[in-house]
Order: C-alpha cells, then sequence, then structure tokens
C-alpha cells in the first residue's frame, strides 16, 4: 500500500510540474513534459517509497524510545497550542491576495507548531510528569519496586556484566530498576563509533536483555529523564536519595559521591575484594606472569578471579611460571592489587 501512496504522490507533482513548465516554456512542450514527469513519479515511487518509509518510521520509532510518556504527551500538547495560536493569528492574513493569503498562514503554522512542541518538550515543562510520576507511585510499577526493596543500576554496573552472576546465586533480593536515562547511556555507547566502546555497549544491552528474560531477579525499566545539562551520575544519585534506594555500580567516582551524599551504594568491586581469599605479606604463590609493568622491571600477572599481581623483577620471566612471595596488598573500592617479588633461590 505505501508503495502504490508514494507512486500516485510523486505522479501528481510530476503532472503539476509539468503543467507549470509548458505554461511557462509553451504549450507545444505540455504533453512530453507532463507525460514524462508523471511516469518518472509513478516508477520513482514504486521503487523509493519502501525504503523511505521504512527508514522514516524506524528512525521515528528510535527516537521516540528514548522520549518518555510524559514528555510525549507535553509536546503534541505544545503543537497543538502553537496551531491554535497560528489560527488565530492567521485569520487576518486569509485576506490577502496570492500567495501571501495561503504561504504565510502556513509557514506560521508550521513555525508556531515547532516552537510550542519543543517548549512543552523541556524537561522543566513537562506538565504530566508530576501526574504520571504520582500515577506510577499510586500502582505497582517501577517506581513502587524500586521504594521496596528495589535497588537502582548504573551503567557501568550493566556492562561490567558480574551482577548477572551475583543475581544466579541468589544474593540479590529485590528488584534491579534501570532508568531510562541509563538506558538512553548505555544505547550511546553500543551506537558509538570507537569499536571497544561499542562492544561494551552492545554486551552491556545483550546482558540487561538476558536479566529480563530470566526470573532469578526482577528488572524494570524506571521512566524518568535527566534534567538539561545534567550529568548521567548527578541525576542517579539524585534520584535514589528521592526513592531512598540504594545504586548498584562499579564506579569508583560515583561510589565516593554518592557515599558523601549520604546514598548506599552497593558496588560489586568490593563484593568482590570481600571475596577475595586474604593473601597476607610473606605468603606464597605461583603466578603466571603475562605482560611488563608499567615500571621498569615488573610484571604483571592475574589470578583466577582477575586479581592483578605485580612482580618486582618479574619482566625477565615473561610467559613463565614464577614461585613469588607475597609484599603487600593493596585493596580499595576500585579493586585489589597484590604486590609480590620471585622468591630468592
Amino acid at each position: 500500500m505505501p508503495r502504490f501512496v508514494g507512486g500516485a504522490i510523486l505522479a501528481t507533482g510530476g503532472w503539476r510540474l509539468g503543467e507549470y513548465i509548458s505554461d511557462t516554456w509553451g504549450p507545444e512542450l505540455y504533453v512530453p513534459w507532463v507525460f514524462g514527469l508523471s511516469s518518472a513519479g509513478v516508477v520513482l515511487g514504486l521503487l523509493a517509497t519502501p525504503y523511505v518509509a521504512t527508514w522514516a518510521v524506524g528512525a521515528l520509532v528510535r527516537r521516540l524510545e528514548s522520549v518518555s510518556t510524559s514528555r510525549l504527551l507535553s509536546s503534541t500538547l505544545g503543537l497543538l497550542l502553537g496551531l491554535l495560536v497560528a489560527v488565530l493569528i492567521s485569520i487576518p492574513m486569509f485576506r490577502l491576495t496570492g500567495w501571501l493569503g495561503v504561504g504565510l498562514p502556513i509557514a506560521l503554522s508550521i513555525f508556531l507548531a515547532y516552537v510550542g512542541a519543543t517548549l512543552f518538550a523541556s524537561p522543566r515543562r513537562d506538565v504530566f510528569q508530576k501526574g504520571i510520576s504520582d500515577e506510577i507511585r499510586g500502582r505497582k510499577g517501577p517506581r513502587e519496586a524500586a521504594t521496596n526493596g528495589g535497588m537502582l543500576v548504573d551503567t557501568s554496573a550493566i556492562i561490567d556484566g558480574r551482577i548477572a552472576d551475583i543475581s544466579h546465586t541468589g544474593f540479590l533480593r529485590g528488584t534491579l530498576v534501570v532508568p531510562t536515562f541509563v538506558l538512553d547511556e548505555l544505547r550511546h555507547i553500543a551506537d558509538s563509533s570507537d569499536s571497544l566502546r561499542r562492544n561494551r555497549g552492545r554486551r552491556g544491552l545483550e546482558l540487561l536483555n538476558k536479566l529480563r528474560q530470566e526470573e532469578n531477579v526482577p528488572v524494570e525499566i524506571l521512566d524518568v529523564d535527566r534534567l538539561d545539562g545534567e550529568e548521567v551520575d548527578s541525576r542517579l544519585v539524585s534520584l535514589a536519595t528521592e526513592l531512598k534506594v540504594p545504586i548498584v555500580t562499579t564506579d569508583y567516582n560515583l561510589n565516593r559521591v554518592a557515599q558523601i551524599q549520604g546514598v548506599l551504594v552497593l558496588n560489586v568491586n568490593e563484593l568482590a575484594n570481600s571475596l577475595t581469599p586474604v593473601l597476607l605479606p610473606g605468603e606464597g604463590m605461583i603466578i603466571r606472569i603475562v605482560q611488563e609493568g608499567k615500571e621498569p622491571r615488573q610484571g604483571v600477572g592475574f589470578l583466577d578471579d582477575g586479581t592483578m599481581v605485580v612482580v618486582e623483577g618479574g619482566a625477565s620471566h615473561l610467559d613463565e611460571d614464577v614461585d613469588v612471595t607475597v609484599t603487600r596488598v593493596l585493596q580499595s573500592a576500585a579493586g585489589c592489587i597484590i604486590f609480590a617479588q620471585p622468591k630468592r633461590g
């Protein structure tokens, strides 16, 4: 059906254009120009309309997915108000003769409709946000899930992936709540031109979709946007303060900012550190040196859980298993690093 509609529209446009050309350059050109442009319009419409329609609909759907329901309703209201104002202003213009009597009202309607939709789309003028939020609070939904044992999930925790393993063990109790602005940031990372960021973003989206399909821990999407110019971390902390819920993250900076503002943080790195077997200075182990360290003569290896082991003088034992002695353990919210040196023969 879209194919025939597009063909009819372009054929009509070609016919009108052919009439204009024949009126301007001479009546003898009427038949070739009208017939030629109408035929070209039909062919172009039949061939191009499906691709154009698919692209336009896909772009519109992707755009609307990132817009909250309240902002969509506010934009529609602004558009209708803009059209109403344009109609009232345009009444005297209909008395103008020529193209001004038609062109000016149409241009004014388009301009005011755009201005109205843009103004009302601003989060600060979102007149429906409070009403929808109150409705969500009054019924079972993501916001209620957040206030009843829920946890806000940061982008870093989704990309990290270990939250899925933790949920499988049954240690997480409650609902994982993902705000839409976190989902938008994750989608933006997945569309990045940098291949590493793009792969991390896509892995995060796949993990989130997998979590939603499983029943170990329920996952809900909370329809809430950022304010203009507000960063994702700041919005996440303010939302956690408003809902009185913790934040699940692996971001060290977000962890510190949230703690300063009195928000409980469930840091996956801290959980991993607490489960790592305690190694005391003087204890020995065997580690494989896989790369050179930042400092001269340093070698780096990793334990099975991913903990980094920095071996002084280990650069000369690259790709070898080395018997080392632990000299120091540095443990923080950002992770755990073990310093060691080869045992003396």
